[in-house]
């Protein structure tokens, strides 16, 4: 089968030098040690969680289901949950698992997916299930292959198709499945999650840096768990540990490097910016970030123009324009701005 999730405990052990498997679970990925198992572990999403309950009470009646929203919301773990909750001891025998964004082409769909939906000797379970990852990164020609599939083995098999973007899942694929829309998990409903976990792991967690996990992550709990991990391997949970962990430390400079820009200061601009992208490690996503951040802190009259450079530059970056090149010429744009 295709299950990707699941790994044979006692290969495994080989792997990493025969240390015993509950060693690996204490000291593991926390992201999957703290894995809901169950739906009802699921965090916040409570609505979704309750009309899903609903409608596995009675498998047969499930249609096929489609999750969207932003990254680290909990579609996945959903997925993987209803799998387990509906097929039970089988649940890694009659689920695939496959992820998309890696196989986007038609040959997947042909291959893979409707090989496993075949018809071929199910033991006591109602349907197969298809776990189909980041759809929204398939090809066209692929969304209408799965789209026949998903007609032709609807008797034995249903899917749950899972995507960051939902417009750009073709309108036959949306319109045969019941539509799920995550939202970002809430700050409160994050830190205490994050709390639990700290309690866990016997880690000092304070409220402040909590409340930075929380502002980085930006409601994705996936990276706010690997983040918190991070910290904690190099002592508490403090907002300095936090920062230093993930490379905010020089936040605050980015301010001035927005100051000089605005006041003509062009070459010293671009030589604070390259400091906290070669020295500091900061990137250029997240030094736009905080740009636009501190924009907002400065008040300026002419804030408009200033967010609107910044967006044009952004979208430059990330189709694959020269960063360097590219912020050098985002910190003169803002030096005319002034004049």
């Amino acid at each position: 089968h295709y299950f990707v999730r699941s790994i044979d405990p006692i290969n495994f052990d080989l792997l990493v030098g025969n240390r015993p498997v509950d060693h690996m679970l204490t000291t593991g990925m926390w992201v999957e040690k703290y894995r809901p198992s169950k739906l009802s572990e699921i965090v916040n999403q409570t609505e979704i969680i309750g009309s899903l309950e609903a409608l596995i009470k009675d498998p047969t009646d499930m249609p096929h289901l489609m999750f969207s929203g932003s990254a680290g919301v909990g579609k996945t773990t959903t997925a993987l949950c209803i799998a387990r909750q509906i097929l039970g001891e089988y649940s890694k025998d009659y689920t695939l698992e496959l992820n998309a964004s890696d196989e986007r082409g038609i040959g997947m769909v042909r291959e893979k997916v409707k090989k496993f939906s075949r018809y071929a000797g199910m033991v006591d379970v109602p349907f197969k299930i298809i776990i189909l990852d980041e759809a929204d990164e398939m090809t066209s020609d692929a969304q209408t292959a799965l789209r026949r599939i998903i007609e032709d083995t609807a008797k034995y098999c249903r899917f749950i198709i899972i995507a960051n973007n939902i417009s750009k899942i073709i309108a036959p694929i949306q319109s045969r499945c019941a539509t799920f829309k995550f939202t970002a998990i809430p700050e409160e409903d994050m830190i205490n999650h994050l709390e639990n976990i700290a309690k866990k792991e016997k880690v000092k967690a304070d409220k402040k840096g909590l409340k930075a996990i929380y502002d980085y992550s930006e409601g994705d709990l996936r990276h706010a768990i690997n983040l918190m991990q991070a910290t904690a391997s190099i002592g508490e949970i403090s907002e300095d540990n936090v920062k230093a962990s993930a490379g905010l430390t020089k936040t605050s400079d980015v301010d001035d490097v927005l100051k000089m820009a605005l006041s003509g200061k062009i070459i010293d601009a671009r030589e604070k910016m390259i400091e906290l992208i070669k020295v500091y490690g900061m990137s250029e996503s997240d030094f736009l970030k905080y740009l636009n951040s501190a924009v907002f802190k400065t008040k300026h009259e002419k804030i408009s123009d200033i967010v609107e450079v910044i967006a044009k530059y952004d979208y430059r970056i990330l189709v694959g324009a020269n960063p360097e090149i590219q912020l050098s010429a985002l910190l003169a744009e803002l030096g005319k701005l002034e004049k």
